[in-house]
């Protein structure tokens, strides 16, 4: 058990207790019917239908990593996405706010050679909520880059989540849209796109933040309590993608 960010390490049994797994999306078929489930409840409770990836496309698509959220019942309450940028398939941002600006394709297209790709599709379940499992499920995600050789990451937010993507290291990408700003996914919302300008080293992340995500890079398999809004977070991760 690694108790490096707290410093106790006997677990309260009062203690939310979670498990966090990486997998290929195409090996997964049920876990990613359940986290296309959840993510789209999430999203029917904020009236929102028409999300770009709330479609069961990303399921077949060899190129997208999964991370989810486990309660102790093994019931997905959250999770995330990395999709590369292959070559083959658009990125989701791509397909959200491309057709308004151009350059968005132009954009990703500057950054394939090295290796980038995006990560989407974050939920979690109003059964968690304020715990700050969002914010541990972006950590993880960016986490697992180094798995899959990518040198930088691209992101789609609203203004909610807006501060949280910040404090791991995403900056707004002014160069396209409305100094990022695109109406997205209704005209009463604005999105921002944002990158995260280097995946390896996190130089933009705060600096817990980027010690966490390193932490879990460099140890993708452990048991660690967390510290969230509404308290400590028991979190088994086993972050190691089965490259099948």
């Amino acid at each position: 058990m690694s108790c490096s960010f707290t410093n106790e390490c006997n677990v309260n049994p009062l203690v939310m207790k979670i498990k966090m797994i990486a997998f290929r999306a195409i090996d997964e078929l049920e876990l990613c019917n359940q986290f296309l489930e959840g993510h789209v409840k999430v999203l029917e409770d904020y009236g929102i239908t028409n999300i770009t990836t709330n479609n069961r496309r990303w399921i077949e698509i060899p190129s997208v990593y999964v991370v989810i959220a486990l309660n102790e019942v093994n019931k997905i309450v959250g999770g995330v996405r990395v999709h590369v940028a292959d070559g083959f398939e658009p990125l989701p941002v791509e397909k959200a706010v491309g057709y308004m600006d151009q350059r968005v394709y132009d954009l990703i297209d500057s950054y394939k050679d090295s290796g980038t790709g995006e990560l989407c599709g974050l939920w979690n379940a109003k059964s968690v909520a304020g715990y700050g499992i969002s914010l541990l499920l972006v950590r993880a995600g960016i986490s697992i880059v180094n798995q899959i050789h990518l040198d930088s990451l691209f992101t789609i937010c609203g203004d909610y989540t807006l501060p949280m993507v910040h404090k791991v290291g995403f900056v707004v990408e002014d160069s396209i849209g409305n100094k990022g700003e695109f109406l997205y996914p209704k005209e009463n919302y604005i999105a921002r796109v944002l990158r995260k300008m280097n995946a390896v080293t996190l130089e933009t992340a705060e600096q817990y933040d980027k010690d966490r995500i390193l932490d879990l890079r460099n140890n993708p398999v452990q048991q660690t309590i967390e510290t969230g809004p509404k308290g400590s977070i028991d979190v088994d991760y086993n972050l190691i993608l089965p490259f099948k």
